[in-house]
């Protein structure tokens, strides 16, 4: 029997993890995928938001800036990728330059610090390649990028060193009040077993899915309106200089619009547009979408060059009908974290903490763990100072062997990361914590040696060694052919 089960392994499930994690409860982060974060938490614009946007009678206007704030110092806890930019949002003519005012007092009302509108000359100053036709722009200082699915899995992985359960591939499929406490059918993905869990609370923060989730013990009150938004990857040596801080268009109701950022990776990120969709889980990018978002981008900075594109890709928002987060105790010992949409990634932290005081007016016990032990550290090769990477590949000789020569990614930081608390079982899981396949040749070269270290450093067959999710196999059978041989 858990204290509290979490629904949903996104960034606000492990925000909730960890959260929860400082606490003598026993707890379970529930999640249908294979992995952390395999959801909109890994297909987004991995931007850590100013607090400008929201409106401050909403629960991501009231949310953001606490949220701004705890993620920078969260990333600098936990040793997760990230760097402060600042963002602007550009007005091309006199009617977007009042939304900029607007703009400017709500983020004023949300408590953000150093907003200014400035002149479009002066905003090419230090943005060169912007558009002439630019007027104005707001700057806003305390905006940056961060890593967005390792942001989710460095909490998940202090969670889980701290006690928290983690279930993966576990897809919650009933959910049930019995006296006193849930009792949860669940289907286990890949064998398509069935399990039951039981807590005497549930906390539904499953993403897209949370109107299912909510619909099982409560009257609909929401419904997910699942929005699809395309993006561009530039490799940031072939695209040269673009932009060094995140550029918004001014926003509309669709959204913030196409952003051009940086990336932590040194690239660079074009994107999104917004299409409602019918199938949820339909991450597929197309021709149409992608042109325009190249001709809304241009507009931005007219000489971006998309043909340096190394990668496109899609996520699925949880945009809904109810227009805000939706955060309501639901039912009897239930509590919906539902309809994250952004700046969900950026509130994560603080829903997390309305998660643990809402626990607490439940009723829920929250005593301090005495050995609670948080941090983290990850070691960069790439980050080593030349002069010490002798010494340190003499005393660690798996970091003296390079498997990805795009991002400059060994086989000692691959190892290092099957051995943490969620352990990677796939390529991409390898990538997501690693940082392999993320460069130019997208794992061409190293995806094979991946492979191969992870079947060695778990003792699975290879056979079963997964691209990604569930059943993406990469091998589908041994060669008896004597002409091969070992590569």
């Amino acid at each position: 029997m858990f204290d509290v089960a979490i629904i949903g392994a996104g960034v606000v499930g492990c925000a909730v993890a960890y959260e929860l994690s400082q606490y003598e409860l026993r707890v379970a982060l529930i999640e249908k995928e294979n992995d952390v974060a395999m959801g909109a938490s890994r297909a987004n614009t991995a931007i850590i938001h100013g607090g400008y946007d929201p409106e401050p009678h909403t629960m991501m206007g009231k949310l953001n800036v606490e949220g701004m704030h705890r993620c920078f110092e969260l990333c600098e806890e936990l040793d997760v990728e990230h760097k402060k930019t600042g963002s602007w949002v550009v007005a091309f003519d006199e009617e977007q330059r009042v939304t900029l005012q607007m703009l400017l007092v709500q983020g004023i009302a949300n408590g953000c610090e150093g907003l200014d509108i400035l002149e479009g000359d002066v905003v090419r100053l230090q943005e060169p390649n912007l558009s002439d036709e630019i007027v104005a722009a707001l700057w806003v200082p305390e905006s940056g990028v961060l890593n967005p699915w390792e942001f989710a899995l460095a909490m998940a992985e202090v969670a889980v060193r701290n006690g928290v359960i983690f279930m993966p591939n576990t897809d919650v499929r009933d959910l049930s009040w019995r006296e006193d406490h849930y009792e949860m059918g669940a289907r286990v993905v890949c064998s398509g077993d069935e399990t039951t869990i039981r807590a005497r609370h549930v906390i539904n923060a499953a993403g897209v899915e949370s109107d299912r989730i909510h619909n099982m013990v409560a009257p609909p009150a929401f419904e997910i309106v699942p929005t699809r938004g395309e993006y561009y990857i530039l490799d940031g040596t072939a695209a040269g200089h673009v932009v060094r801080s995140v550029v918004f268009p001014c926003p509309t109701r669709a959204g913030k619009g196409v952003t051009i950022s940086p990336t932590i990776h040194g690239d660079y990120l074009v994107g999104p547009n917004a299409e409602v969709i019918d199938d949820r889980t339909d991450t597929s990018v197309t021709r149409s979408a992608l042109l325009d978002i190249a001709d809304k981008a241009r507009r931005v900075v007219p000489d971006l060059d998309l043909r340096t594109s190394i990668r496109n890709f899609a996520g699925v928002r949880s945009n809904s009908t109810y227009g805000d987060f939706f955060i309501e105790k639901s039912a009897t010992n239930f509590i919906d974290l539902a309809a994250i949409k952004s700046p969900g990634l950026t509130c994560a932290p603080a829903i997390a903490r309305v998660a643990r005081k809402m626990l607490c007016e439940e009723g829920i016990p929250m005593e301090r763990r005495v050995l609670w032990r948080g941090g983290r550290r990850v070691i960069r090769f790439k980050e080593i100072p030349e002069e010490e990477r002798a010494a340190f590949v003499r005393a660690h000789p798996l970091y003296g062997r390079v498997i990805c020569r795009c991002e400059t990614i060994t086989e000692g930081e691959i190892v290092a990361a099957m051995k943490r608390e969620i352990p990677p079982v796939s390529i991409d899981g390898v990538k997501r914590r690693a940082g392999t396949g993320m460069g130019r040749c997208q794992g061409g070269f190293c995806g094979p040696r991946v492979l191969e270290i992870i079947a060695r450093e778990s003792g699975r067959d290879p056979l079963c060694i997964e691209e990604d999710g569930c059943g993406s196999f990469m091998l589908i059978g041994e060669t008896k052919d004597p002409t091969c041989r070992e590569i």
